[in-house]
């Protein structure tokens, strides 16, 4: 079994007795040499490559893709008799600690303070005695209320840190209960739970039905203290909405790792709003594990076992 690693990333797994690793260029199409393989890794392949290799990848049995999300593969015109597997789990503490970092950020006012560090200014109001809970923002996770929606692999690894600084967290999913411990809604619920949020963060995939879910009416919701952080993907947010939310003062601040368009375009507008905080889609990119998890589902494709992270098939 010929299994296609992508030169994108260092890998290294542990195959076992009958599968042979290759490694293929991410930004040329797949040599002929090569169009026998049974499995293909994804990590940073273009979604014209990954069309090509879903054509003339032949004898292909499996996509392990490196992401939370498989929108690549699941969009390419695989056989349907093609496994897809996600990479979920791979992103849970890298992506904790950076919605963690901006949010830290936002909630310390560090862009302000980096700024009159420039000025050669002791910035006195940002310093010395302040108000936990004002109208105008939160300085402090203690007793902060989160909602974070998206409350998949990341949100239950991002939760129990929130908690344990304090905040009081809910998750969002498409069914309510309990999560890791954690009270869970839905987006049925969100009229009722963003008026009460102060910090909403988002880790949500890219689908048709998460387009644009955080909206104008939506943001209008959210109390004007609150503080907004996008992790997941940057279709989900109405960047334009959100625009006007900060420019009128709808919201306190915000950060986003991702955006609808990336990079992000020098002239967008978002660069200049007030109160934002853009990083460039840094949270995740470095998958912890992935070695394991390519490993385990060569053997399972081998031996018949069962599949990690198994999208279609």
């Amino acid at each position: 079994m010929k299994v296609l690693l992508p030169n994108s990333i260092t890998l290294n797994p542990e195959l076992p007795d009958g599968a042979v690793a290759v490694t293929y260029d991410v930004d040329t199409p797949i040599p002929d040499e090569h169009l026998d393989a049974e499995v293909l890794v994804d990590w940073e392949v273009r979604r014209k490559r990954m069309a090509d290799a879903a054509e003339r990848l032949s004898n292909l049995k499996l996509v392990q893709t490196l992401s939370a999300g498989a929108d690549g593969a699941l969009n390419a015109p695989f056989d349907e008799s093609v496994a897809i597997c996600s990479g979920v789990g791979l992103h849970d503490h890298t992506v904790t600690e950076h919605a963690l970092a901006l949010t830290m950020t936002l909630l310390r006012r560090l862009p302000a303070c980096l700024r009159a560090q420039q000025r050669h200014e002791w910035a006195h109001e940002l310093g010395g005695s302040q108000t936990l809970r004002t109208d105008e923002h939160i300085t402090t996770l203690l007793a902060a209320r989160v909602l974070i929606w998206g409350f998949g692999s990341i949100g239950q690894t991002l939760a129990p840190v929130l908690q344990s600084l304090g905040a009081k967290v809910t998750g969002v999913a498409r069914s309510r209960g309990e999560r890791s411990g954690f009270t869970v809604v839905t987006e049925e619920d969100l009229p009722d739970e963003l008026p009460l949020t102060d910090l909403l963060i988002l880790i949500l995939p890219d689908l048709p039905a998460t387009n644009n879910v955080l909206n104008a009416e939506r943001l209008a919701l959210l109390p004007e203290s609150a503080l907004v952080v996008n992790v997941g993907r940057g279709s989900t947010v109405d960047e334009d909405a959100l625009l006007s939310a900060l420019n009128n003062e709808g919201i306190a601040g915000a950060a986003l790792d991702v955006t609808k368009k990336e990079p992000l375009p020098e002239d967008s507008p978002l660069w200049d709003a007030p109160n934002l905080i853009i990083t460039p889609h840094a949270a995740g990119g470095r998958p912890v594990g992935a070695d394991k998890l390519i490993a385990a589902n060569v053997e399972a494709l081998l031996n018949g076992g069962e599949l990690r992270n198994l999208l279609s098939s």
